[in-house]
């Protein structure tokens, strides 16, 4: 029984527009057969008959073809009413197949069609009955009144269709934020993706590198090295998982077997210490300078300035002869200041880890969208030095 009922629910729904067509016609048709064939019979100066239903049928049928071709469909709807009201048969309702085919010239934007049939209208259905002899001369509060109803008529309809319209563009526009939001979501986490594995994985291989070359004679300082590679894997693996989970919105079961996943904070400047203590566990000599610039700065910017360290020291680490760093972090012009400076002498390479790289990238992109600014360039006779200005507003 549930499998039946779900099998019709599924053909109504791929049918829906069809059944809400043959509903429309359904009830147009009986609102203007049958009801003009009941006020027919109050009046007995006029006919009804088979011809008479035969057109106003005519007209409803006509409907159908509505939305593949409005403006020949309500031509027809004209003819066939204008037929029927001239001939002199019995009033009643019979202007709905009408209405509905003006409606429908309307919504699709085919104004001069709608205002073609409303003057047709206007200037039929008074005066030709009068020139057939089957009705007196219209008379001007007729005609004004007549005027005014084809007026409001096509007024009312308009204001509709400008109403769904803009209802329509507003949806198209919630869409289209929507896309852009998620768009820019998945910017921010491959950033965040690109900072976590470039720093690990730069680190994981300058100590390996380490480890191999030390293996032999100096044993000690390998075990170090390869003490660092598993904290090293062991961080980015916490903060990876910590990344995806935003994506899958599940949770993970845990390493210790609790069901809860491992989770680890936003980086911000309260993580600086431990991102140095790596940085000096690389091989870098790392010297921080802060003045007056506290942890509790805007998580955005806690996040930003965390993450251009990161990446400066990583690119210290991979190519400078002499890793020597300091950093520097102060408060300017209302903003955060973070300096990054290699102290060593750089490696002659092509863009020396900095320009044209994906990281350098992302920092950019990470300082515009907080409003700031950042500089990166060689120092005469030093390593690059990475400068970044971060608004500390609330509404960034």
């Amino acid at each position: 029984m549930v499998r039946t009922l779900g099998v019709v629910l599924t053909w109504v729904q791929d049918r829906r527009h069809l059944l809400q067509e043959a509903l429309l016609l359904a009830v147009v048709g009986f609102v203007t057969v049958v009801g003009t064939y009941f006020a027919s019979q109050n009046q007995p100066d006029r006919n009804y008959g088979v011809a008479g239903a035969l057109l106003l049928g005519a007209g409803v049928v006509s409907l159908a073809f509505r939305n593949r071709f409005p403006a020949a469909t309500l031509a027809a709807a004209v003819t066939f009413t204008l037929t029927y009201w001239s001939l002199g048969y019995a009033r009643g309702p019979v202007f709905l197949p009408m209405i509905v085919a003006l409606v429908t010239v309307v919504f699709k934007g085919r104004r001069v069609a709608a205002i073609t049939a409303l003057v047709v209208g206007f200037v039929g259905f008074p005066w030709l009955p009068y020139l057939l002899d089957d009705g007196d001369r219209p008379a001007v509060v007729h005609m004004v009144a007549l005027a005014a109803w084809l007026v409001a008529l096509i007024s009312i309809t308009e204001t509709v269709r400008y109403r769904r319209d803009r209802a329509e563009a507003a949806a198209l526009s919630q869409t289209e934020a929507l896309r852009r939001r998620e768009t820019e979501e998945r910017l921010r986490i491959a950033r965040e993706l690109h900072d976590v594995v470039a720093h690990n994985m730069s680190l994981i291989s300058l100590q390996a590198g380490v480890a191999l070359h030390l293996m032999d004679q100096q044993p000690e300082q390998a075990r170090t090295s390869l003490t660092t590679i598993k904290q090293a894997s062991k961080d980015a693996l916490v903060e990876l998982r910590s990344i995806l989970g935003v994506l899958r919105q599940i949770d993970e079961a845990g390493d210790d077997g609790t069901g809860a996943a491992p989770r680890a904070p936003t980086p911000s400047l309260e993580g600086l210490g431990d991102l140095v203590d790596k940085a000096r566990a690389a091989g870098v000599d790392v010297q921080v300078e802060r003045d007056g610039v506290g942890d509790d700065v805007p998580r955005p910017v806690g996040l930003a300035a965390y993450r251009i360290v990161q990446e400066s020291l990583t690119n210290v680490a991979k190519h400078s002869s002499d890793p020597r760093a300091v950093v520097r972090l102060h408060l300017d012009d209302g903003g955060l200041v973070v300096e990054v400076l290699d102290e060593g002498l750089a490696k002659p390479t092509p863009h020396n880890g900095t320009v044209g790289g994906h990281g350098i990238v992302g920092m950019r992109e990470r300082v515009a969208q907080l409003g700031g600014s950042l500089d990166v360039g060689p120092r005469a006779g030093r390593g690059f030095a990475v400068r970044a200005w971060l608004p500390l507003e609330e509404d960034t």
